[in-house]
């Protein structure tokens, strides 16, 4: 996908363990794999917008000098 082969995947993964520790990487698997999930939602969906009408505008007093 990238051109990365077996040993660049090995590094990358070895320097992710001494980064975060064995005990945190399966936290840092999941916020990834989530964080790609909602990325590919996103850019498949169109965006929902909200239309608020603003209520009862006042005009800007200009002070008196």
């Amino acid at each position: 996908m990238f051109g990365l082969g077996i040993g660049e995947l090995v590094l990358i993964l070895v320097i992710v363990l001494v980064i975060f520790g064995a005990g945190r990487l399966p936290e840092v698997g999941s916020a990834l794999g989530k964080g790609i999930r909602n990325f590919r939602k996103a850019t498949k969906e169109p965006p929902e917008i909200e239309v608020k009408e603003e209520e009862d505008k006042k005009p800007i007093e200009e002070k008196k000098e």
